[in-house]
Formats: C-alpha cells, sequence, structure tokens
C-alpha cells in the first residue's frame, strides 16, 4: 500500500509532503521524498510497526499519530475517508507483527500465555476507582460553590488529576488487552494486509550519494557531540543503515526532521498529477446530483423500502465487541481523553436501523398519555400527568438491550410521522388553516424533527394536536465523552409542552445515557438529575435517573417529586419510585399508593410514516435507506458505502456554500436566544 501523505517536520519546516509505503510484510512505513526516490530505494525515514500505537488528532479530521520508539510522528492525509483507509492498514500490521513478535517470545519462554481474566480483573477494578473517584468530586466541586468552599479548591484539582490518571490507566489497559488477547476469529481476520514495498535501486546518482555522505557527517557529529542522547545515536545509526538498503529493518524508527540541518523536497508533483494518494483501491461512492424538486423519483429497485422499517417484533442483532477487537482497538487509539466523540468515526456494525430524528419521535410512543394533560381540570392534576408522560417516553426507544448508535443526521434531514387517535373528537370548527403535515386531521399528533445545526449537532423537534390545543417544542444537542470503560452522552437542551386553553407552558431538561461494558456486550442506561417546571403556576418536579452502582444488582432506578408552588408548602405532593423501563409506584402526601406506570406491560403505539418513495429528498428514512438495508441483510459494506456516501455529499454541499458565502437556511425551525422555536406553532393558526 501506497500513496501521498503530509508529514509533520517542525515549527520552521511545517507540513511537507511525502510519499509513503507500507510494508506489511516487514512492519515498516517508509516515506520518500517523492515517487522517483521511491523508485530508486533512497528512504528518507520510516516507522518500525511493531508495538506501535495508531492514533488520531482531534484538530480536524485528516490528521493521525503513530507513536513508538519514545517517538510521536504526525500524518495528515486529503481527507477523514482517506486517513480511514491508512489507519486500517497500518493497525492490521501493528497486530499482525505484535502477534509474530509474542510466538517468539511464547517459543523462548516455554508457551506462556497471556490471561484475558487479568486484564478484565484489572479493568474492572480501575473502572469502579473511577466512578467513585468521580462522583466524589462532583460533591466536592458542589462544596467549592458554597460560602467558605474555597479551601476545597486545591483537593478538587487534585482529584480531577487523579481522575485524568485513572483514565489513562484505563485507555492502556484496554489498548493492551486487545492488542495482547485477540480472539481466534480475530487473529485469522487480521493476519492479512496489502504489501507495499519499493524496488531496490541499481546505484547512487550524484544526488544520493551527496545525501549518503551528509548522513555519514551527521552520525559522526552525533557520536561525538556530548550533548546526543544514546536514542538519538541509534536513531542516527539506523537511518544511515537503512538508507543503504531499504529493505533493512532498523533498530528504531527514525524521521529525516531528527537533524536540524536536513533539507526537505516535496512529493507535491505527484500528487497533483494523481490527483490524491494511491493508497487504497477502495474508492469514495459517487455523490448524488440534487435536484430542484423536494420530491424526487426514487430509482426502480426490486427493494421494498418499507418492510425496511416494519416493527414485527424482531430485535437488533447483539453487538459483542470481543469479536471487534481491531475495531474497539482502533476507535480506543482515536480518543483523547475528555475529547467529544462527535469526532469519532463509528463503525458501521453498531449502529442502530434508523437516524437520531426519528428515535426521538419514541418519546411520543404514548400519544394518549401525552395528550391527556390538556384534559385534567386542575394545576395539580396537569403537572402530574406532564410527569406521567415524561417517565413514560423513555422506555420506547430502547427496543432492544443492547447499546447501539442510531445514524448522525445529516443537516437539513428531516423526519415527520404521526399518531391516528380515534378517541379524540375533532374540533366542531375546526381551523382553516392545515396542519404542520398537510394530510393529517387536527385529531391526530403529528411529529416533526428537523437537524438545524451540524457543529455542534442539534436537532430540534415539534409536536401538536389541534384537537386538544396542545403542542411542544424541543431541541436537543447532543455531547459525547469518554470515561473509560464507558460512553457519555449528554443531552442538552430542553423542551416546552404548551397548553392553548390554559396558557400554561411545562419546560422538561433530559437526562444523560451511558453505554456501559463498551469492550464486552454493550448496554445503556440512564443518569442525571432533571427539572419539570411551569412558570405560570409554579408547579415543578424534580426527577433523578439513578446509574447502576458497582456494587449493587439494581439498574434503570428513577425517583421523582412533584412539589407545589413556593408559599404553600416545601413538602411534595407525590413521589414516584420504580425502574424507567419498568414498573413505577407512586406515594401520595395523603398515604395514597398506586401504580403510576408499567411500561412492561404498557403496549407501544405505532407511528405512521409516509412511504419511502413518496418522501421527500431529504427525509430520514429514504436518505438512509441503502444503509438500513445494508444493516438488516448483514451486508456491512453496502451499508458502510452509503454512510460515507451521505457523509461526502455533506462536505461536498457545505463545502459548496461556503465557496459561494451562502448560508444554512433551516426549513421549519428557526434560533431565538439559545432556544430553537417552530416556524408555525399551533398558537399562530388559531
Amino acid at each position: 500500500m501506497e500513496g501521498a501523505l503530509s508529514k509533520w517536520t517542525n515549527v520552521m519546516k511545517g507540513w511537507q509532503y511525502r510519499w509513503f509505503v507500507l510494508d506489511d510484510s516487514a512492519g515498516l512505513f517508509s516515506y520518500y521524498t517523492s515517487r522517483e526516490k521511491m523508485r530508486r530505494g533512497v528512504r528518507r525515514g520510516c516507522v518500525r510497526l511493531r508495538g506501535a500505537l495508531v492514533g488520531i488528532d482531534d484538530e480536524d479530521d485528516s490528521t493521525f499519530t503513530i507513536t513508538v520508539d519514545n517517538k510521536t510522528f504526525h500524518f495528515q492525509a486529503k481527507d477523514s475517508e482517506e486517513r480511514e483507509r491508512w489507519i486500517r492498514a497500518l493497525e492490521d500490521t501493528v497486530v499482525r507483527h505484535n502477534m509474530i513478535a509474542r510466538r517468539g517470545v511464547g517459543g523462548r519462554q516455554g508457551g506462556g500465555s497471556v490471561k484475558i481474566e487479568d486484564f478484565e480483573r484489572k479493568l474492572a477494578e480501575t473502572d469502579c476507582y473511577l466512578q467513585l473517584l468521580i462522583s466524589q468530586n462532583s460533591e466536592l466541586e458542589q462544596q467549592v460553590d458554597k460560602e467558605g468552599g474555597a479551601v476545597y479548591q486545591p483537593l478538587v484539582e487534585r482529584v480531577n488529576d487523579m481522575v485524568e490518571t485513572v483514565k489513562h490507566a484505563i485507555v492502556l489497559l484496554q489498548i493492551a488487552k486487545n492488542a495482547s488477547c485477540p480472539g481466534e476469529e480475530e487473529q485469522l481476520a487480521l493476519v492479512h494486509g496489502a504489501s507495499g514495498g519499493s524496488d531496490g535501486a541499481e546505484g547512487e546518482s550524484v544526488e544520493e550519494a551527496r545525501e549518503s555522505r551528509a548522513e555519514t557527517d551527521s552520525i559522526r557529529s552525533s557520536l561525538s557531540s556530548p550533548r546526543r542522547s544514546p536514542a538519538h545515536i541509534r536513531s542516527a545509526v539506523a537511518k544511515s543503515t537503512s538508507l543503504k538498503n531499504p529493505s533493512t529493518i532498523p533498530a528504531v524508527s527514525y524521521s529525516s526532521s531528527d537533524d536540524d540541518e536536513d533539507d526537505f523536497y516535496d512529493a507535491q508533483d505527484d500528487v497533483a498529477s494523481k490527483a490524491g494518494s494511491e493508497c487504497g483501491s477502495a474508492a469514495l461512492p459517487p455523490l448524488v446530483t440534487p435536484t430542484p424538486s423536494l420530491v424526487s423519483p426514487l430509482t426502480p429497485s426490486e427493494v421494498d423500502w418499507d418492510a425496511l422499517y416494519e416493527e414485527d417484533g424482531e430485535e437488533e442483532g447483539d453487538v459483542d465487541m470481543k469479536s471487534h477487537g481491531s475495531v474497539i482497538t482502533h476507535l480506543l487509539s482515536q480518543v483523547r481523553i475528555g475529547m467529544d466523540l462527535t469526532k469519532i468515526v463509528l463503525p458501521t456494525f453498531i449502529l442502530e436501523r434508523r437516524s437520531l430524528l426519528e428515535m426521538y419521535a419514541d418519546f411520543f410512543a404514548h400519544p394518549d398519555i401525552f395528550t391527556d394533560i390538556a384534559v385534567k381540570e386542575s394545576q395539580e392534576e396537569r403537572m402530574v400527568q406532564v410527569l406521567r408522560w415524561y417517565l413514560s417516553s423513555f422506555s420506547a426507544s430502547r427496543k432492544s438491550t443492547i447499546a447501539k448508535k442510531p445514524y448522525n443526521p445529516i443537516i437539513g434531514e428531516i423526519f415527520r410521522c404521526w399518531w391516528s387517535l380515534p378517541s379524540i373528537q375533532p374540533p366542531t370548527s375546526p381551523s382553516s388553516t392545515p396542519g404542520p403535515i398537510p394530510w393529517c386531521g387536527p385529531s391526530d399528533l403529528m411529529f416533526l424533527a428537523e437537524q438545524v445545526s451540524h457543529h455542534p449537532p442539534v436537532s430540534a423537534f415539534y409536536v401538536e394536536c389541534g384537537a386538544r390545543q396542545i403542542s411542544f417544542t424541543g431541541h436537543i444537542y447532543t455531547k459525547s465523552a469518554f470515561l473509560g470503560m464507558s460512553v457519555a452522552v449528554h443531552n442538552i437542551g430542553e423542551g416546552r409542552v404548551s397548553l392553548l386553553s390554559t396558557g400554561e407552558d411545562y419546560v422538561v431538561t433530559f437526562p444523560s445515557a451511558y453505554g456501559r461494558s463498551i469492550l464486552t456486550t454493550p448496554w445503556v442506561e440512564l443518569g442525571g438529575k432533571c427539572d419539570i417546571s411551569c412558570p405560570q403556576t409554579g408547579y415543578r418536579a424534580e426527577v433523578e435517573f439513578k446509574c447502576k452502582q458497582f456494587w449493587g444488582t439494581e439498574q434503570n432506578k428513577v425517583v421523582a417529586e412533584v412539589f407545589p408552588p413556593v408559599g404553600i408548602s416545601k413538602k411534595s405532593l407525590l413521589k414516584v419510585e420504580g425502574e424507567w423501563n419498568g414498573k413505577m409506584v407512586a406515594k401520595y402526601s395523603s398515604g395514597k399508593t398506586e401504580t403510576f406506570l408499567d411500561m412492561s406491560t404498557m403496549p407501544v403505539v405505532p407511528k405512521v410514516v409516509k412511504s419511502v418513495v413518496e418522501q421527500e429528498k431529504h427525509e430520514s428514512r429514504r436518505l438512509w435507506r441503502e444503509v438500513t438495508q445494508g444493516l438488516k441483510s448483514n451486508n456491512i459494506e453496502q451499508a458502510t458505502n452509503g454512510k460515507l456516501a451521505l457523509e461526502q455529499k455533506q462536505r461536498e454541499e457545505a463545502k459548496d456554500r461556503k465557496e459561494k458565502g451562502v448560508k444554512w437556511d433551516n426549513r421549519m425551525f428557526l434560533p431565538i436566544g439559545e432556544n430553537w422555536h417552530f416556524k408555525d406553532p399551533l398558537g399562530n393558526r388559531n
């Protein structure tokens, strides 16, 4: 495998184009000043891949690093797809040569092997300490904010440093585990790669001889200078040897930028002639040319696109991360502590078969509970009903016990659906203005969502039922973080239930989601404190989603309390406890106890979505149909190609808008302050 990349040299020289060759059999990543020099065998530097760690820079989506022999080499590809191809090939080579090295060591030591149980035990112990530290530090940070809490600040800072140290330890343990203890299937899958060698040189030109003499002088200088470290001397010797014979595997990795006096040459002519890297045979899928019409005919196909989304009770296949060790190692190599995981390129096999916009529609999978808010007579009853709807809105989105990630919506993507509610009588004098979904009636509950921002990723959604004079407007900004053995997704934003008949608004916030056990079989739980408040009446509710304790067995616990307006009473009116995906029991201040919700027996009302062939070109199911079909049929290559095509199309359109100076105009929502508002809400049509 070979191609052009940029390599960081130093502050003065910056990025320099080089021609790179990945030799899978030798485990070397060599580079040359040009492709012609590669053909003549004049190697400029190389990186030994045995024991190396491949990572990415979070500055942009095209840079990556290789750390080995106490050095870190920085590289830059043309774009994220090219970087992905290089990283996959490099990681395959790293794992292959690590396995070869282990076999050699095992043979010399009598066949000893590393036990995976040792890694798992240490990972569990370290993660336990991490969660304890995070929990205790949160309490300390709360004390700092109080009066006289400044004395805690030094302790908080020390604990923060300790938390970062433990996170780093977990990352290193995870990488060591996957590198040292791959499964048998993984070993068979990983021992492959494109062998890319370089032709030997017939002879040295005058220029090459000059370079060789310069290298010899450099070595002499290194050996004679007391300021040079032993590592630098070894590097200089290895560099000289490998320049003489490019097929030689050096003792350590080296770079031409190790010497400040080196001259640099560019391979830019080769890059221009190739119009990109030759690093792989996989080409990006062709871009789809946009058409002026929102609804355009689909290419004729035998695929029943609607059948891909039929809810037949089938759960998506379980994901065993142990069988995807190389992918997990690749993901971990991208992660930096505190890094926003929205920058991470996730493998296709852990995707859920729907867009995030469609998942948000599950908040209203029990439409009767939501619309009944409007028919409650008292302010207290309406607050209690809002809480009942809120607690019922999370279980429907988790159709499987396995944590999977829905598709990241592209900017401008929309999703529309509705629920028919025959129990609701239509108004006697219906509005002459059609609703946001023209083919729906006032007795239907209508849902519309739009991806209004890409950086940061923000989704906005709107719901209304005209017959009940109730609507909901919300927006969520998803911010992810790496927590060692877990991944946290913080849902930043709010939602607002509006009752036109009473003039009341109920503002809600959303819990965070946590993907646990990301190295084995991932599962999801909710955590965090949320609020529900009504500014007009003063009623409020506090909701806490409790995460599973390391030493406990209880999962998915939730506790909620409803409080009256300030001045009436400080005691709660009722307290709800239970599992947010199971049974919840309410205890009233009067002593009454009743089942508040039982999600295990409550049926989900299926949403109605227009046929894919009738959808607009920016609607979720139409956009992602190729990816969904690939996942449904377990054709990961098709799913990955479909995903890459959408992402590439989004980048091209963003680039075109930037060049033309055109600002993106959202179709259904507009920003007001920090919130997003629907352009044509129910209140404007009455």
